[in-house]
Order: C-alpha cells, then sequence, then structure tokens
C-alpha cells in the first residue's frame, strides 16, 4: 500500500472515530443519536456506520500501537551525521 493511500486510510479512520465519539456525546448528553437521526428509517445502513466507526477504531487502536513501538526503536547513527 502506498503513502499516500495509508495516509488517506488514516485520515479516514480519524474522521470516522471523531464523528463516532460526538454521536456517544450527543446520546449521553441529550440522548438524540444522530446516526438513528439521519437513518433511522434505513436500520441496515445505521447497523453499518456502526460496524464501519468500530472497524476504525481498530485500525487507529492497532496502527497508533505500531507508531508508538516503532518509536521506540534505536536508530542507528551514521558517522558524519550531524
Amino acid at each position: 500500500m502506498s503513502t499516500k493511500t495509508s495516509r488517506g486510510i488514516g485520515w479516514l479512520a480519524t474522521i470516522l472515530v471523531v464523528v463516532g465519539a460526538l454521536n456517544w456525546g450527543l446520546v449521553g448528553l441529550f440522548n438524540f443519536n444522530l446516526v438513528t437521526a439521519i437513518f433511522g428509517k434505513i436500520p441496515m445502513l445505521a447497523r453499518g456506520i456502526y460496524v464501519v466507526v468500530g472497524l476504525a477504531g481498530l485500525y487507529l487502536i492497532y496502527f497508533t500501537r505500531a507508531l508508538s513501538h516503532g518509536a521506540h526503536e534505536h536508530r542507528p547513527i551514521h558517522a558524519g551525521a550531524v
């Protein structure tokens, strides 16, 4: 997968997780579910949206862990590097 594609997927996953978090905030504060309000007539679509947001969260958990482990690797210092 190219770097450009993986960045795009990362941004999409981030946006989906933020939208999901905002939706849960609305549910907690005002008992208002935005997904149900928009897609309430099509329950399978609403369920699909929840699944996609959940998968985006798992994607971010996995790649955040992978990035944090990669940040702790020791990189060799090349002679002459300043």
